[in-house]
């Protein structure tokens, strides 16, 4: 839930997330399938609170969850509902960015979130008080990282490395975004996507969803145990091309 990217391609969207989780979180359950009010969706169930940091709606919308708003921020537990369970209220809806509008945000930690839906690509951010949301152009690459492990300087030259790798990889694979995600960097492993604080913060796993108009597949790296999980999904409404 720390580094996001999301890239175009003819015919095909990649939307993949590197989380980042302290040493004694709980390892998360690998991508299943649950049937919530509005239909069935694919998600990795974080064990500690039940929610997840990346959802798939057989409606065709997507969303992926970072920590932290605008800016950095002093946690203040307790809060009224972890971020992963906001997520499942938000994705459980035709349309998670009007759902998104109308939340009742209040006393939830700040949190960004991405929404690719059937209405095209969004952000959404929270910052404690306000709410912020701003529509993306669905055929331009982007990439965030979390502005609560990441300074704006490094936030930056992650964005540069993107862009670098976007010049020599205009029409990537699934198999070369996961690549991108695992080794990118400078070498300070502080700081790279794949990422190592001293055993105590690092990346747990990486989900990516390779997304057509009519399906998707999600592939999910759990480097606690070193097993990838493969799951297909076929959306009941044609995802629109934007």
């Amino acid at each position: 839930m720390c580094t996001v990217t999301y890239i175009p391609s003819p015919g095909r969207t990649f939307l993949t997330s590197n989380r980042d989780e302290k040493r004694w979180r709980s390892q998360a359950e690998a991508p299943e399938f649950h049937t919530l009010k509005t239909g069935r969706v694919l998600f990795p169930r974080d064990r500690d609170a039940g929610g997840t940091w990346f959802a798939v709606h057989e409606n065709g919308n997507s969303l992926v969850l970072l920590n932290g708003g605008l800016c950095r921020h002093i946690p203040q537990p307790p809060y009224r509902k972890s971020r992963g369970l906001v997520l499942l209220d938000l994705v459980d809806h035709d349309d998670p960015v009007e759902n998104f509008e109308k939340y009742d945000l209040t006393g939830i930690e700040p949190f960004t979130l991405i929404m690719h839906c059937q209405s095209g690509l969004s952000e959404g951010r929270w910052d404690g008080q306000d709410r912020k949301i701003r529509s993306l152009a669905a055929g331009l690459p982007h990439i965030w990282s979390s502005v609560t492990l990441y300074e704006p300087e490094v936030i930056t030259r992650r964005e540069a490395w993107f862009e670098a790798w976007i010049r020599e990889n205009p029409s990537p694979e699934q198999e070369d975004i996961l690549w991108f995600h695992q080794f990118t960097g400078d070498g300070d492993r502080h700081n790279d996507l794949m990422m190592n604080r001293d055993g105590l913060v690092f990346t747990v796993s990486i989900t990516s969803l390779a997304s057509t108009h009519t399906g998707g597949r999600l592939q999910y790296l759990d480097f606690r145990d070193q097993l990838v999980h493969d799951r297909e999904i076929i959306y009941s409404k044609s995802l629109m091309p934007h």
